[in-house]
């Protein structure tokens, strides 16, 4: 009898089906059953964590609150060193308002529990800058015996064996790392969403994003659960959720504080590299980090790291400055309100005597289509590198720091993204990240200041925004950014390499002006 092969092949395909239907079930299966553990764990450490507060609450009623709330990192370490404080007061202060943050925001993944006894023990690192300063850690900066998951569930259940080397050396420097924050999967978006912990929400309106990937540090920061947060940043990570959040950061030169034990979700890309850097309530905070940071123990951790002490003279100049400025990169044009937010600083900085120069950025769809988009979303970015075997990204950093000192800049002011997306646009919109991915190109010190905030006028202008190309991607823009009234607003700052001091001191400049005007 012959075979019937419309049978024969029917029956094999329909069982190919079946067997693939079956592994995608069980491999459903098994990530549910990743995620439910995960959440559950964090749901008992969120839990245990609100007990131990709790009783230390109700045992310590007079322990300043709202003292405590109100002083930035050097005014809280001053306090801390003279005794008026005492570090465990602090702690469970900060810890308190971190889970009050959480509950509306999502923005914690996991409590460091073992920092309630640390704070018992603080006498030896009293000399340390950052004595007994609560500090928030980004999921994906290794803290000894807690995973850096990076958002993804293959990363789950891998604690770290050791701590970081940005972790060692704040907690040589007495600060108290004490919980770990949220991030979008595989870091590599600006919203903040992830399938093992959620979505963290913008804590000006649940209905935007606070951006990303340092998403949940951001958060916090601004919901009044952290002083100061450790972030990353390799296209915005760490600015993008300052703008959206109305908080100020800094995004260091490339290697200027160490990445050892700093995990990664893209290895292979090479060609724009990560930065670790500070993020807090205000300038000053951020620049006791850094100087508290590069100390000679984090140089003899990591010799990776070029030995550069924090300049203090520099931070705390006071000489006019030649300011490079610019309102539209000719990639990306800023929303109204951010391009008001630059004008009106602009204007405050000039009236207090500096001097500005018009500067354009070199060649920026080049810059963003070919050395940067590619290289991110490449494979592993070894077609990219074959192809340019990376001179051009060198040339063409070179050449902007070439016009950088054609025109005898000090520093440049320009324009950030914001204000805060609505959800689910970041993965639409990476064409509008020209503002902050080009200084990773770069490798120049990037900060963020918020400056203003969204106003009903701005709303009203942003109808009739069309962008640089009256394109697909511009309409887009505008709904992501559309009612966003009352959200802040930023500026970036930015400087040459290795000049972090000058950058934070621009920063600073913009800071103290708009709280005197």
């Amino acid at each position: 009898m012959k075979p019937n092969w419309t049978r024969v092949v029917i029956s094999t395909l329909c069982g190919t089906c079946l067997i693939g239907l079956l592994v995608k079930w069980i491999h459903r299966v098994r990530a549910d059953s990743l995620i439910l553990k995960a959440r559950n764990r964090r749901e008992t450490n969120l839990l245990q964590a609100e007990e131990v507060v709790r009783d230390y609450n109700d045992s310590h009623p007079g322990a300043y609150g709202c003292l405590i709330h109100s002083l930035s990192a050097r005014q809280l370490t001053l306090s801390l060193k003279e005794g008026s404080l005492v570090p465990e007061d602090v702690l469970f202060s900060y810890m308190t308002k971190a889970l009050e943050a959480n509950k509306r925001l999502n923005c914690c993944t996991e409590i460091m529990m073992e920092s309630l006894n640390h704070s018992k023990s603080m006498d030896s690192y009293k000399d340390g800058l950052l004595y007994g300063v609560p500090v928030s850690i980004k999921d994906n900066v290794g803290c000894k015996g807690y995973d850096s998951t990076c958002g993804l569930l293959c990363r789950l259940n891998q604690p770290a064996l050791e701590d970081s080397v940005i972790v060692e050396v704040l907690r040589r420097q007495g600060a108290i790392p004490f919980v770990k924050t949220n991030v979008p999967q595989s870091l590599m978006s600006y919203e903040c969403s992830n399938p093992i912990y959620g979505t963290c929400v913008n804590p000006h309106n649940p209905k935007k994003t606070p951006g990303g990937s340092s998403g949940g540090e951001g958060a916090l920061i601004k919901g009044g659960g952290s002083l100061l947060g450790i972030g990353t940043d390799i296209g915005g990570s760490i600015r993008i959720p300052c703008s959206f959040s109305g908080i100020c950061g800094l995004k260091p030169t490339c290697n200027r504080l160490s990445t050892k034990g700093i995990s990664s979700s893209v290895k292979g890309q090479t060609s724009v590299k990560t930065s670790v850097g500070p993020m807090a309530r205000d300038v000053d905070s951020l620049a006791l980090c850094m100087q508290a940071l590069l100390s000679d123990h984090m140089f003899t951790l990591d010799p990776t790291v070029p030995p550069i002490p924090f300049n203090t003279e520099v931070y705390q100049s006071s000489k006019p400055l030649r300011i490079g400025y610019y309102e539209n990169d000719g990639y990306q044009h800023p929303s109204p309100s951010m391009l008001r937010g630059v004008r009106e600083v602009k204007a405050l900085l000039e009236r207090a005597g500096h001097t500005f120069v018009a500067f354009k950025p070199l060649k920026m769809e080049y810059a963003m289509n070919d050395l940067i988009i590619k290289a991110f979303f490449s494979d592993g970015s070894s077609t990219l590198l074959k192809l340019v075997q990376n001179w051009p990204i060198i040339e063409y950093i070179r050449e902007t720091i070439d016009e950088w000192k054609r025109c005898d800049l000090d520093v440049l002011l320009c324009p950030v993204i914001g204000p805060a997306f609505n959800h689910n646009y970041s993965a639409k919109l990476v064409c509008a990240l020209s503002s902050t991915l080009l200084f990773n190109l770069l490798s120049f010190p990037a900060g963020v200041v918020p400056v203003s905030s969204v106003t009903p006028a701005d709303e009203i202008l942003l109808k009739q925004f069309k962008g640089n190309f009256q394109d697909l991607w511009d309409r887009e823009f505008v709904q992501a950014v559309k009612g966003g009234e009352g959200l802040p607003v930023a500026v970036q700052c930015v400087a040459l390499p290795w000049q972090e001091e000058l950058c934070l001191r621009f920063m600073k400049e913009v800071e103290t002006l708009l709280t005197c005007h």
